[in-house]
């Protein structure tokens, strides 16, 4: 039996669940999530409670059933709340702008690169930081990883885009030798 599996998700006031022909679709302020559930988990809704429960005793049931519950759990969460992710940029000429829904940044190269916002998700810039927020966990993340890898930060002066909670281990630089006459 799966322990997180077994915990009901409960609904907040602010979100409408539907179940249909095996797709969850959850509907909040932030917006709106579907998910196709496998058939051999079982999906109701009781007293504003999500309950999965398995079909079979299968091993594979099991390991589904937990991460389902938790999938389903960031949907609930994400509709209501939303995600976010803050990055951070260092380096001499750096900057981010914002045009619309696309994402400029100026990072040391010879050209500007212009990231377009997937749908769902908004971008806000601060002093030295970009702020990815949206419904949807899995693709906050996943921008969020996108814009990084753009320019990873480096060890020896820390230029480079990071997560803002991200430490980056320092290395020191070549010593000069005296002549020890």
């Amino acid at each position: 039996m799966s322990k997180i599996g077994k915990k009901p998700i409960m609904i907040p006031e602010n979100i409408k669940t539907e179940i249909n022909n095996g797709i969850i679709k959850i509907i909040g302020p932030k917006g709106t999530l579907t998910k196709q559930i496998p058939d051999n988990l079982t999906l109701t809704i009781k007293d504003n409670h999500i309950i999965l429960s398995p079909n079979d005793t299968l091993r594979q049931t099991k390991i589904l059933w937990g991460t389902l519950r938790s999938l389903v759990n960031s949907m609930v969460k994400g509709t209501g709340e939303g995600f976010s992710k803050e990055l951070e940029y260092k380096g001499v000429g750096y900057k981010a702008v914002i045009e619309g829904k696309t994402l400029i940044l100026s990072l040391g190269l010879s050209h500007q690169i212009k990231f377009d916002a997937p749908e769902g998700i908004e971008f806000k810039t601060e002093k030295n930081s970009i702020i990815i927020t949206g419904p949807d966990k899995e693709l906050v993340g996943e921008t969020a990883a996108k814009i990084r890898s753009f320019r990873l930060p480096e060890p020896y002066k820390g230029a480079g885009i990071k997560y803002k909670d991200e430490i980056i281990r320092r290395k020191e630089g070549k010593k000069t030798v005296s002549a020890g006459f």
